[in-house]
């Protein structure tokens, strides 16, 4: 789905406009908890800037801004799950996309819980 214009839900989190739960944020990056979690540590995390709608354009576009998220989510996995984690990029509407402004979803067992169930990406 395109772009309308009007700002995502994630520049309009950054902006403070609708509240979140901010867990982590850069001048560049700003990581939130997912409000419907689908693991027990659900991070969404994106850049501020909505120029790219997927983690292909973002890595084309700018790759300092990609490391620099993947940077953040290996930060908050170090403190929220003993290091270890998952990063899932959606790319399309086929795949579950939904927010056409580039964002992760950091999913871990809470602490040095448990695994993740293999094979279902975290979702219960």
């Amino acid at each position: 789905m395109p772009s309308t214009g009007e700002p995502s839900i994630f520049s309009r989190i950054a902006a403070r406009e609708i509240p979140a739960t901010i867990v982590a944020e850069t001048d560049r990056v700003i990581a939130f908890n997912d409000i419907a979690p689908q693991a027990p540590v659900h991070v969404v995390i994106t850049p501020k800037t909505s120029e790219y709608a997927n983690v292909v354009e973002l890595a084309a576009g700018d790759p300092d801004l990609l490391a620099e998220l993947v940077a953040v989510a290996s930060g908050l996995a170090a403190t929220l799950s003993n290091g270890q984690f998952r990063l899932v990029f959606n790319t399309g509407e086929t795949v579950g996309q939904t927010v056409f402004h580039v964002h992760a979803h950091l999913l871990a067992p809470q602490g040095a819980g448990g695994p993740l169930e293999e094979g279902t990406l975290g979702f219960r």
